[in-house]
């Protein structure tokens, strides 16, 4: 005869058997079911931007092929970190993700000195989604046809000129080391993204800047913008007759590399999921002609070549503002 002790026993280890099962499944179920319900992807920078144009080109086609609806949500300010606040404290369930330019976030969080949110510590990374060079331009009244002459004017005219970026991120630290790089000295106008800096140059507010090539190349082929040079470490074969900054400056590549992350905590099927489909849409044949017309590498890495590929900014970006001793005034 069994004890009541022992039933008791066997109710207990039955009922930790049952939980137990229910953690080790319940991902796998949950990734089964995803996507469930409509997806958000959080830019956090204003529309018309690099992040925003990939998102609207991406999103449709998840949602066709997931028949879930894909939701483009703009979030601007801070430098992103508006935005990338919201993504890192959202539930780690795959409906809210992130597409923005990492190298440039991660920028952001090096220079603030109370970062709200660690990029290697509150995301999931799930892929980089593109690699584009910063487009270097100047109004056309700039009367200089390269990066040579560019660096002629300015050093016989130090802080005459004037260069527009956003306070931090990727086209400003690009700024920082062509100007740390070549000696020459310019005034910094700062406004609230990439957008903003092409408004201010093709105004006339500023002279010259780097920003990225999905948002930029159009102003220069409609004559607004002055291209004369781009920072690829090769030519890009859309724009052949333009010469790379590494001609005239050994080395220097910039760019905007824009990378998907979802918060700390998704489930690794999910972010699997998301990877595959995502890697799967940059690889057809009109995503990749869309981007490469536009001087933009289609990428879809793996989600630990993108937590590599974080750290990396972090350590290179890190090293500049050191030997440069830049703070964000």
């Amino acid at each position: 005869m069994t004890s009541t002790n022992g039933i008791a026993l066997q109710r207990v280890a039955a009922l930790i058997f049952a939980v137990t099962v229910s953690v080790v499944v319940a991902p796998s179920v949950t990734a089964q079911n995803y996507p469930a319900k409509p997806i958000r992807f959080i830019i956090p920078f204003p529309p018309g931007g690099t992040s925003d144009i990939l998102a609207r080109l991406i999103g449709p086609r998840l949602s066709e092929r997931w028949g879930q609806q894909v939701v483009v949500d703009n979030r601007p300010g801070a430098s992103g970190a508006l935005g990338a606040e919201v993504v890192a404290r959202a539930a780690p369930d795959g409906y809210t993700l992130m597409l923005t330019d990492v190298g440039s976030l991660m920028i952001s969080q090096i220079l603030s000195s109370k970062p709200v949110v660690d990029l290697t510590r509150d995301y999931a990374p799930v892929t980089l989604v593109s690699y584009s060079p910063h487009l270097f331009c100047v109004h056309p009244s700039v009367p200089v046809a390269n990066t040579a002459e560019l660096i002629a004017l300015a050093k016989r005219r130090p802080g005459a000129l004037n260069f527009a970026s956003s306070p931090a991120g990727a086209p400003y630290l690009a700024g920082l080391m062509f100007a740390h790089r070549t000696g020459v000295k310019w005034e910094y106008i700062t406004g609230k993204g990439g957008v903003q800096s092409v408004l201010d140059v093709m105004s006339g507010q500023a002279d010259v800047m780097f920003n990225g090539m999905l948002a930029t190349l159009p102003h220069v082929k409609s004559g607004k913008l002055k291209l004369i040079a781009v920072t690829s470490e090769k030519r890009v074969a859309s724009l052949s007759g333009t010469p790379t900054v590494a001609e005239h400056v050994p080395g220097f590549v910039t760019g905007s590399w824009q990378g998907i992350l979802a918060p700390a905590g998704t489930s690794q099927e999910i972010v699997a999921r998301l990877n595959s489909e995502i890697t799967r849409i940059l690889n057809t044949a009109d995503v990749r002609e869309k981007l490469t017309v536009q001087g933009a590498d289609p990428l879809g890495s793996p989600a630990a070549e993108a937590a590599r590929f974080l750290r990396d900014e972090r350590d290179r970006w890190s090293k500049l503002i050191k030997e440069t001793g830049y703070k964000i005034e």
